[in-house]
């Protein structure tokens, strides 16, 4: 016997799966395209998701994950911080530095795990749910790097000094695409500069996040 199933929510999940598989974005022509269906079924469909943060729309138009997709569950923070704690443990504990995983929430970037290291006499306090603007932090900025391909990121990362907090340097790598999450990997020391050991550092671990997330 034939399995009865929703061709909307079909479709509607087909878009999501479409969205997280890109860091710039589908229009809705593009997603009509892909999809297979008509434009004005696509405007249903991401206007019925925008109402529940699973897709939002930037000022082009461009449709991405929404946060939402992370809050689907209160179950979900946690899940993601396990899989993310052995590569920020072991990044905390090489650097003597606070490590932390951080996504995009709105127009903020929001830090969803933190790991202090352990053997340091003293290191920068980092929480949990610690939020600032994108555009200030390295954590942020490196979110930036992957969302806009005309910032200059040859290196891979992000370094950034005092702009959250006075005598702190940061540094940051975007978290690759292919996870599916719209985030960042870094440290924050106690330091007037990043040793240039920190930033190929961060990159990896952003790559080994990437790895335990899929």
């Amino acid at each position: 016997m034939t399995t009865e199933t929703s061709q909307t929510l079909d479709r509607g999940l087909r878009v999501l799966k479409l969205l997280a598989e890109t860091d710039r974005g589908l229009t809705v022509t593009e997603l009509s395209r892909r999809l297979g269906v008509n434009r004005t079924v696509v405007y249903r469909l991401i206007a019925t998701l925008e109402q529940h943060s699973l897709v939002r729309r930037d000022a082009g138009g461009r449709a991405r994950v929404g946060i939402g997709v992370l809050g689907l569950g209160r179950q979900v923070h946690p899940l993601v911080r396990d899989a993310a704690l052995p590569a920020l443990r072991a990044l905390a504990e090489e650097l003597g530095a606070t490590a932390h995983l951080t996504v995009v929430d709105g127009t903020d970037a929001l830090a969803i795990a933190v790991v202090e290291p352990s053997w340091t006499d003293y290191h920068v306090a980092y929480r949990t749910g610690f939020r600032h603007p994108l555009e200030r932090g390295a954590a942020g900025r490196a979110i930036l790097t992957r969302r806009c391909k005309d910032i200059d990121n040859e290196d891979g990362f992000v370094a950034t000094h005092g702009e959250l907090e006075a005598g702190a340097s940061g540094a940051a790598a975007p978290l690759p695409a292919a996870c599916g999450i719209e985030g960042s990997v870094g440290v924050v020391m106690l330091s007037d500069t990043v040793p240039p050991e920190v930033g190929p550092r961060v990159v990896r671990a952003a790559r080994e996040v990437a790895e335990a997330l899929r």
